[in-house]
């Protein structure tokens, strides 16, 4: 079995991001930490509905399979 790779997300520590998860939500928030296989811990999270209401989580991991905005 290969070794996980690091991602190269080290640039983005302690900055507020968009992502845009699986289901479609689409999130802003400040990562806090990442793992080898690309699991995301964000904080001050901001989930932007369709509707243009902002929801707030506060904090959330997101798991392995997501794309930036």
């Amino acid at each position: 079995m290969s070794k996980a790779h690091l991602p190269e997300l080290k640039k983005f520590r302690d900055k507020k991001l968009p992502l845009k998860l699986n289901d479609g939500r689409h999130i802003k928030g400040i990562l806090r930490g990442f793992d080898p296989f690309m699991n995301l811990v964000v904080d001050e999270c901001v989930e932007m509905a369709i509707s243009g209401q902002q929801n707030s989580i506060r904090m959330m991991t997101t798991r392995g399979n997501y794309h930036y905005v």
